[in-house]
């Protein structure tokens, strides 16, 4: 598909946003700029939001190691248990925990947290409240691939691979490889 075509998806019509190499540049693009922003990769931490945002911080990982000829640090984070609208998904009504994984200490650094899509921005917080129960950073920036608006909490991305008026009828959905087995962004319409 092209970029910009649409396409009838069930009972919704999909436009695509990105295709997978508009993808590969907005990763590179903020990986320049997180390095930019923060005068290289010293006491910095890469912090996927799982699921889709553990493999955007994979990325992003992989690009800045790339331009800075070194690993920068990186773990991902659960938030299941932080949100504000927690759902159950197991048999037991339990929440389906996967757990944290960061292998490095907090305190002190600038953590960058990294997701998918802002929406609202209740996962952001959820994220933001986690990372400080591990430890206090310095600073926590966000990294997002899509904004696309409608902020329920005064929360702002630092980094953004591509802002995207939508009407709330509507869903940006991020396909990638690791996950769904393809990648691109397309918005649909509910």
């Amino acid at each position: 598909m092209r970029h910009g075509r649409y396409k009838q998806r069930r009972d919704t019509v999909e436009k695509e946003l990105l295709d997978e190499q508009a993808v590969r540049r907005a990763l590179t693009r903020i990986a320049h700029e997180i390095i930019e922003r923060n005068k290289g990769i010293d006491d910095i931490v890469l912090v996927g939001i799982r699921t889709r945002g553990t493999y955007l911080a994979e990325r992003l990982a992989e690009r800045i190691q790339e331009i800075e000829g070194r690993p920068v640090d990186k773990g991902d984070i659960d938030i299941t248990l932080y949100r504000d609208d927690l759902t159950h998904r197991r048999e037991n009504q339990e929440p389906e925990v996967h757990g944290t994984e960061i292998p490095v200490e907090v305190r002190g650094r600038r953590v960058i947290l990294i997701d998918d899509v802002l929406y609202t921005g209740r996962t952001v917080r959820a994220a933001l409240d986690a990372v400080v129960d591990i430890g206090r950073p310095e600073q926590i920036q966000l990294a997002v691939l899509i904004d696309r608006g409608h902020r329920e909490l005064p929360i702002r991305a630092d980094y953004v691979g591509k802002n995207v008026p939508t009407s709330k009828n509507e869903v940006v959905e991020v396909r990638l490889r690791e996950v769904d087995g393809e990648e691109k962004v397309s918005i649909a319409s509910k």
